[in-house]
């Protein structure tokens, strides 16, 4: 859900979905996004506690925590620089913007690779 939603977003931003106005999509899936992050903290909060000590010397989920947050100060910077914004980014989104959609996309895909290298570290 988090992914999904934000990536979504990301993606218009990097000129995807063209017919799909920025604005409106923001709107329809931001809560997506926030009840994912919800979801995802408390379904790792339980995770954690299941097997705090070896996670606790696990490198992949010491990045994974990082690289979220990374990902949400992302999010939250690009709701307030932008979000009165984004309307009139129908035709061309500002190249600063495509960045931090690029950025976005590689961060949150990060998260998702660690979260599934935590098995494997």
């Amino acid at each position: 859900m988090l992914v999904g939603g934000i990536g979504l977003l990301d993606l218009r931003l990097l000129g995807a979905f063209p017919r799909l106005s920025p604005d409106a999509l923001s709107d329809a899936v931001t809560p997506l996004a926030i009840a994912g992050l919800l979801l995802l903290a408390c379904s790792g909060s339980v995770m954690f506690a299941a097997d705090a000590n070896a996670l606790a010397g696990n490198d992949s989920f010491w990045w994974k925590l990082v690289l979220i947050g990374v990902g949400l100060l992302n999010a939250v910077a690009f709701r307030f620089a932008t979000n009165d914004r984004l309307a009139e980014w129908e035709q061309m989104v500002p190249m600063p913007v495509r960045l931090g959609a690029l950025l976005s996309l590689l961060v949150w895909l990060s998260v998702l690779i660690l979260g599934r290298m935590i098995a494997y570290t």
